[in-house]
Parts: C-alpha cells; sequence; structure tokens
C-alpha cells in the first residue's frame, strides 16, 4: 500500500523543493546572467502564476487523458523546464524557463493526490495521505541549505540539474509500479471558465508575490489583486449558470442534516497555511539578518521541522482512529499556532537546543494536521467528483500560502517602517504573532465538525455518551 504514495511523493519533493531552494541561490545566478537579484524576484512570480492558471485544467486533463498518463507528462515538462534553468543566460529566458517548470508543477501536486485517492480504499487513506504529504514539509525545508550547497560547492546550474535524474527515476517507477487508471469521458470544457479562472488565480498570486517581494512597484500588486478579484467573482456568476464549470462551487455543498466536510477541509486547511506559507519566508529570513548566521547555517537549523513531520507518519494513522477527525484536527491545529508563536520568542541568545525542540514539536503537530486535512477533502466527496476535489485544493492551497508570505512581508514592512525604517528583531516577532494568531482562525471549522466526522476514513468508532437513566 505504501508504495504508491511513496512514489508520488518523490515527484512532489523535487517540486516542493524546488519552489524554495532557488531563494538561496538568487544573487549567484543574477551576477551570472547578468541581471539585478531583485529583479529575479520575477523568475518566483513566474512560476506561481504557471501553477495558478493550470491548475483548474488539471482535473479535466486527468479525466480526459488518464491520470497516470498526465501524471508522467507532468514531470517530464518539469524536467524539461529545469533543463531550459540551467541553460539560461538571460533575465527573459531564465522567467520563461521558470513558468515552464510552473506548468509542469500545476499537473504534478493535484493529479498525485487524485491518483491516490482513485487507486486507495478510502479506509486506508488517512495512512496513504501521511505518506504522500512529507514533501510537502520537507520540500521547503530542505531546500535553502541544499541550494546554498550547491551553489557555494558546485554552481547553481546543479540546482536544476539534479531534477534530471530524479524526474527520469519517477518516470520509470509511476510507469512499472503505479495502477493504470483509465481515462473517463471528462465533461465538456469550460472554456470561459478557465480564462477567468486563470486571470483570477494568476492576478491574486502575482499581486501577493508583488507586494511580498517587490520586484516592481507595489500599485502593479494592488491593481492585479483588484482584477483577479473581479475576475473571481465573474468565474463564480458564470460557473452558478454553467453546466459543466470546470472548478464547480457546488462542492461546497451544505445541508440541514449534513454538514460540508469538504469545506470545512478547505477553509479551515487554508487559514492554517497562510502560518506555514510565512514560516520558511520569516524563519530563515530572522535567523539570517537578526541572528546573523549565514543561509547554509539557517538552513541547517529550520531542517530539524522535517525530522518531525518524518517522525509523524508513525503516529498519524493510529491517532486518527483513536481520537477522530474532529479531536486531531483542533489539538493539531492549536499545538502547531502555539509554536508558530514560540518562535516570537528566540534571540540571538536562545540556546539551539530550545530551537531544536520547538522546531521539532511544530513539525510533528503540522505534519500531523496536514495527513488529515488531505484525507477529510475527499471523505464526502464522490468519486466522480475527486478530480474537481484535487483542483479546488490545489488552487486554495497555493492561494493561502502566498497570502501567507504577502501578510508576513507587510506586517514587517509596517512594524520597521514604524521604528524608523530598519528592521529589527521585535518586527520579526511581532510578524510571528501576526501569522500565528490568522492560522489559528483554523479552528473555528473545526469545532463545527461533528464527533464521528469522516469515520468511515478515519476509522475512529465514535461512541456516544450514554443517557441518563430516567
Amino acid at each position: 500500500m505504501r508504495i504508491t504514495p511513496l512514489i508520488l511523493a518523490v515527484a512532489l519533493f523535487m517540486e516542493q523543493m524546488d519552489s524554495t531552494v532557488i531563494a538561496t541561490s538568487l544573487p549567484a545566478i543574477a551576477a551570472d546572467i547578468g541581471a539585478e537579484p531583485i529583479s529575479l524576484k520575477l523568475a518566483l512570480t513566474a512560476y506561481f502564476v504557471a501553477l495558478a492558471i493550470f491548475i483548474p485544467l488539471s482535473g479535466w486533463m486527468a479525466d480526459r487523458f488518464g491520470a497516470r498518463r498526465i501524471f508522467r507528462i507532468a514531470i517530464a515538462v518539469f524536467v524539461l523546464g529545469s533543463i531550459c534553468c540551467a541553460f539560461s543566460y538571460s533575465l527573459e529566458t531564465f522567467v520563461g524557463s521558470r513558468f515552464l517548470q510552473g506548468i509542469g508543477a500545476s499537473m504534478m501536486t493535484p493529479i498525485a493526490r487524485l491518483v491516490l485517492v482513485r487507486a486507495t480504499p478510502r479506509h486506508e487513506l488517512v495512512a496513504a495521505m501521511a505518506w504522500l504529504s512529507v514533501p510537502a514539509l520537507i520540500g521547503p525545508l530542505a531546500g535553502p541549505p541544499l541550494g546554498g550547497f550547491l551553489t557555494t560547492y558546485l554552481s547553481w546550474h546543479w540546482i536544476f540539474w539534479i531534477n534530471v535524474p530524479i524526474g527520469l527515476i519517477g518516470i520509470v517507477l509511476v510507469t512499472i509500479f503505479l495502477p493504470k487508471i483509465e481515462a473517463r469521458t471528462p465533461r465538456p470544457i469550460d472554456v470561459p471558465g478557465f480564462f477567468l479562472a486563470g486571470i483570477s488565480f494568476a492576478g491574486i498570486i502575482f499581486g501577493l508575490s508583488v507586494i511580498s517581494l517587490p520586484a516592481i512597484p507595489a500599485v502593479a500588486g494592488y491593481l492585479a489583486i483588484g482584477v483577479g478579484a473581479a475576475a473571481g467573482a465573474l468565474y463564480y456568476l458564470q460557473a452558478r449558470r454553467a453546466p459543466y464549470p470546470l472548478l464547480d462551487p457546488r462542492l461546497f455543498r451544505h445541508s440541514l442534516f449534513r454538514h460540508s466536510l469538504f469545506r470545512s477541509a478547505i477553509v479551515g486547511g487554508s487559514l492554517f497555511r497562510v502560518g506555514i506559507g510565512a514560516f520558511p519566508f520569516l524563519l530563515p529570513l530572522m535567523l539570517q539578518l537578526s541572528f546573523g548566521l549565514n543561509p547554509f547555517e539557517s538552513g541547517m537549523i529550520t531542517f530539524i521541522t522535517a525530522i518531525g513531520a518524518i517522525a509523524s507518519k508513525f503516529l498519524a494513522e493510529r491517532v486518527y482512529a483513536a481520537f477522530g477527525f474532529r479531536r486531531v484536527l483542533l489539538v493539531s491545529t492549536t499545538i502547531g499556532c502555539v509554536f508558530l508563536a514560540v518562535n516570537a520568542l528566540f534571540t540571538p541568545g536562545t540556546p539551539h537546543l530550545y530551537l531544536y525542540l520547538a522546531l521539532l514539536a511544530g513539525g510533528l503537530s503540522r505534519s500531523i494536521f496536514f495527513t488529515g486535512i488531505n484525507a477529510l477533502v475527499f471523505t464526502d466527496i464522490e468519486e466522480h467528483e475527486a478530480s474537481q476535489a484535487t483542483g479546488i485544493n490545489a488552487v486554495g492551497q497555493q492561494l493561502s500560502v502566498a497570502f501567507g508570505v504577502a501578510l508576513a512581508g507587510g506586517v514587517l514592512e509596517i512594524s520597521s517602517g514604524l521604528g524608523g525604517g530598519e528592521l529589527r528583531l521585535e518586527d520579526f516577532h511581532i510578524a510571528w504573532y501576526v501569522v500565528a494568531g490568522v492560522a489559528l482562525l483554523s479552528v473555528l471549522p473545526f469545532l463545527r465538525l461533528p464527533p464521528d466526522a469522516g469515520s468511515h476514513v478515519s476509522g475512529h468508532r465514535h461512541t456516544p455518551p450514554a443517557k441518563p437513566a430516567g
């Protein structure tokens, strides 16, 4: 049972790691291709914009041509984009290559979950998601130290060349071991919906990226967010009338007799990911600017979180079976947010052992949370709705992570501006409290979950309290 999620996890690790590994290497890349480091932030933005545009199309593509086939093509496109990045010689070629990489990545993440859902019995879904969620937590943490090592001791080109053998091995393993999921007769493609959704998600993510990582005037970011929000409103109106919408808002259905577990998972997961999106942005920056560590040293400290993520894989299935989705999500959310806020207590004089323990506990709780939330998304979704559910889930993840980075960057900018313009340790502490507070709002949708929510997936047997005699 583990072979399928582990194979899928290899491809996702490559994608998740690559999305962060470039940040450490931007100065070296900029010097080599003759560009300013700040302008290369456009390469990061181009990658996320490609994700936003093409993720909504991934479910339709999987149904039309077969999930396994599209997953292999997605890996191949990602590898091709990596090769193009390594050969880039100017800002324009590098940004274009990152956009091509983003197209491949946009298909890999949602289709991996779709393959897993369709190939895994529902009662084994929590265990399968436990293994699939590892790269989402390890990738962003492994990226900075690996990028710093390769750039320092080899060259920046190797952060892209390393994807070639990993991708080729992934294609071979997918071909040999993954079950063949036949193509289905898909619903007709919603062309107006595709363009409106693409403009909406790309505009919002581009705007948030520009505001938090300003490579061009911030007013362009606010304008892009406005255009994206307007396109999103038009999409919602169009989707309500379309017979076959690209991403169906009716999946957020709610009846008087059954709470929408899908809606709770999307809303709660998105709020929690605001804090998680800010984490790999805030912590390395604080360790480098306020603690005086170099990128490799800070990366090695943050990587301790990955140990907690891996350790949770051996606990998650039993924890959800024993206590159920509602209790575990409430507890893991609260603990995870507490350990986000604990980062605000760190100073250069804090013993590293305390940092390690806090990061370890935080990684453990967040990993248990994501294992459950990724399974909860599919608990009340019909099998034929799975492709749409994966697309909505993936878009929600990208938007919330982008918002988390923008929120953290905005708080730092406002706080430092009020303090005289220079970035201080206190500004990072304020940012930690703000993102932890926003992430803690995720407990609200989980409070409304029934005690036996998703019990057919978690295996939890809820025993109602006995009625008093009389």
